[in-house]
């Protein structure tokens, strides 16, 4: 009879046994999927943020700020080297604590994580000690956990996690970190040629109007804030024989007296640049073709009724014993002929691709056409 009750009982035991494995195997099969599933949440929040109209420091910012929200991160710092200093992209940490944050590529402790692109784990054993990386730090961090950052097998710079609490990441998950790594290095690999274009935007030297450069980037953003917009270049076809003909000082001052005019006549809402040489742009934000032809028509009316020449105080040309040939340049008076193209431009699509189809548009049309083409 007792042996009886106590082959029920082993046989309940190892009945409990297995149903409490299959609980804890469901259980994490639950916890994995569901942190796939936040992975994917985060992975589609990076995607948003690199594709919102705001600065590459704004985007590497709003990140980490995504990080902190969706892991219950406590602090979290992204460094990023710049090419002559370290410097912090992005942390929850007070201003007061950067110096030593953006220094710890100089750490012995970090050193050999950087040189075999490996994180490092440290923590402490209680409330009264502190990391050996701060200096004048005692109650802030605990734990920590360094990731060093590579781009194409290149260090650019470290992200850092950083908890109150000793041994506060002991049990965390290495490889769901990694990921998240990854994925900064991805966002910071994708926004470089932002900021690359951000850094060599510059102002062109007759016109006074920003290069190419800038539509790719602020100007971007400003088109961005709508579905649709139209893209006008439009060319100066007969500005090499100005140049032949006369002097180049003279086509000069017809790019400067056709810029001026379309600055002064253009809305703020509407951006205007020097795209190249003789080639112009100007991005109709939030307006559709047909909504820009009478203003172009007028525009293309006016500066093909200009009479230009060179200033009389013209150094060059303003002598006390002026040669015959620079009497003859101060006289001159030369009218600008332009040949324009429309496009239409989606947010989302390629703005360069828009333009490089306009570019060829004009560059390989008749050179005495002067019209208003709609691409």
């Amino acid at each position: 009879m007792i042996i009886g009750v106590a082959v029920v009982l082993v046989i309940i035991v190892i009945i409990l046994v297995i149903y409490n494995i299959k609980i804890s195997q469901k259980i994490q099969k639950f916890k994995n999927i569901n942190q796939k599933i936040t992975n994917l949440q985060v992975v589609q929040d990076f995607m948003n943020a690199i594709g919102e109209t705001s600065s590459v420091d704004e985007k590497i910012k709003k990140i980490n700020n995504i990080l902190i929200e969706k892991y219950e991160i406590k602090y979290s710092t992204i460094v990023v080297f710049n090419g002559a200093e370290y410097e912090i992209k992005a942390s929850n940490v007070d201003e007061r604590h950067w110096e030593s944050l953006k220094s710890l590529q100089d750490v012995d402790m970090f050193k050999d994580s950087i040189q075999t692109a490996t994180p490092k784990y440290v923590t402490v054993n209680s409330e009264s000690e502190r990391l050996p990386y701060q200096k004048m730090e005692f109650g802030r961090a605990k734990s920590a956990i360094f990731f060093p950052l590579y781009i194409d097998n290149v260090y650019i710079g470290y992200w850092i996690l950083e908890s109150g609490t000793p041994h506060d990441f002991d049990n965390v998950d290495i490889t769901v970190l990694e990921v998240i790594k990854d994925n900064i290095v991805s966002v910071l690999k994708t926004v470089v040629h932002q900021k690359t274009l951000e850094s060599i935007v510059r102002t062109d030297l007759f016109t006074g109007l920003y290069s190419e450069e800038y539509l790719y980037g602020e100007g971007k953003k400003i088109i961005d804030q709508y579905t649709i917009s139209t893209m006008c270049m439009f060319k100066i076809v007969n500005i090499e024989e100005i140049n032949e003909k006369y002097c180049r000082e003279l086509g000069n001052e017809v790019i400067k007296e056709i810029s001026k005019y379309v600055q002064d006549n253009i809305s703020e809402d509407y951006i205007f640049v020097r795209y190249m040489g003789p080639k112009f742009v100007i991005a109709f934000s939030g307006v559709d073709t047909e909504g820009v032809a009478g203003f172009i028509n007028d525009i293309k009316d006016h500066i093909e009724q200009m009479k230009i020449s060179l200033p009389e105080e013209t150094t060059n040309y303003t002598t006390q014993e002026p040669s015959e040939k620079s009497v003859d340049m101060a006289k001159q008076v030369v009218t600008p002929i332009i040949n324009v193209a429309l496009s239409s431009y989606y947010k989302g699509t390629g703005l360069e691709e828009v333009l490089k189809k306009l570019e060829e548009y004009l560059d390989n049309a008749d050179k005495n056409e002067s019209d208003i083409t709609n691409i």
